[in-house]
């Protein structure tokens, strides 16, 4: 079993930036890829970032350039540093995890609201 904490969700006004942080624990030792996705409402939930266990990252477009997606293995997090933030952004981001044994787990969620 995975589990995933996320924190740093907020309010920000349009063009402001906000860290998100993930902190896996359980056997982690399985995981080998993790991403972040978001819903906003009324929406599908959608993928916006994820970074393998080796360190290659995809973005979604509609993210690329303003969001970075990075992990600190000594300290079992993944952090996504959103810049330039727009209102199209505001949805819950979501933490994943993907294991070897095809198993994905989910954090709880975090709000992120971008307005004036």
């Amino acid at each position: 079993q995975v589990q995933l904490v996320e924190s740093g969700g907020g309010l920000v006004q349009p063009g402001g930036s906000l860290r998100l942080s993930c902190a896996a624990s359980g056997t982690i030792f399985s995981i080998y890829v993790m991403g972040w996705y978001r819903q906003a409402p009324g929406k599908q939930r959608e993928s916006v970032a994820a970074i393998t266990n080796g360190g290659t990252t995809t973005y979604a477009d509609s993210v690329k350039g303003r969001f970075t997606i990075s992990n600190d293995n000594a300290k079992n997090t993944v952090y996504l540093q959103m810049n330039s933030l727009k209102p199209e952004d505001t949805a819950v981001y979501y933490c994943s995890a993907n294991t070897a044994t095809m198993d994905r787990y989910w954090g709880q969620g975090t709000q992120v609201t971008v307005s004036s």
